[in-house]
């Protein structure tokens, strides 16, 4: 209806992600990353098209939006186009 507000409802702790779904990290700009697996109070993530791994706190991490996940898909499979991914 016009006039009403939507409230957003508060999300609690993102719960740990399977090994190799996409997340982003909102401490570093919102930076997509490949979760990895757990590595003491962090979350181990890996640039999409490959690189070092860096450590998020799980506080700072979320799921991927569709797009988010398919602009990285896309840059992976450019990425993989170019040699630079295998």
């Amino acid at each position: 209806m016009p006039g009403e507000t939507v409230q957003s409802v508060p999300q609690g702790p993102v719960p740990v992600p399977m090994t190799g779904t996409l997340v982003v990290d909102t401490s570093r700009g919102d930076r997509v990353g490949e979760f990895r697996g757990v590595a003491g109070p962090y979350w181990a993530l890996r640039p999409v098209c490959g690189g070092a791994e860096w450590e998020a706190e799980p506080e700072a991490v979320r799921r991927a939006t569709r797009e988010e996940r398919l602009h990285a898909e896309i840059e992976r499979w450019n990425a993989r186009s170019r040699g630079e991914v295998l």
